[in-house]
């Protein structure tokens, strides 16, 4: 077993924020923080947290109507 390479992390780095910073700012959008996109880096709570997404009237809609 030996150490990660530096490529290895900066292909990790790179597949985060493939995903993570599209999630902040379409979290952004909607009305939530930013920050609650980082809800999708934990198994289970990821999946849990696009059902509530999909599902809950969003601050933006509220403040529209």
């Amino acid at each position: 077993m030996g150490s990660f390479s530096i490529w290895h992390w900066l292909i990790v780095i790179l597949w985060l924020a493939a995903f993570m910073v599209p999630a902040w700012r379409i979290t952004s959008r909607a009305g939530f923080s930013g920050a609650l996109s980082l809800l999708l880096l934990v198994p289970l709570v990821n999946i849990i947290a696009i059902w509530v997404f999909a599902f809950v009237k969003w601050p933006h809609e509220r403040a529209g109507a």
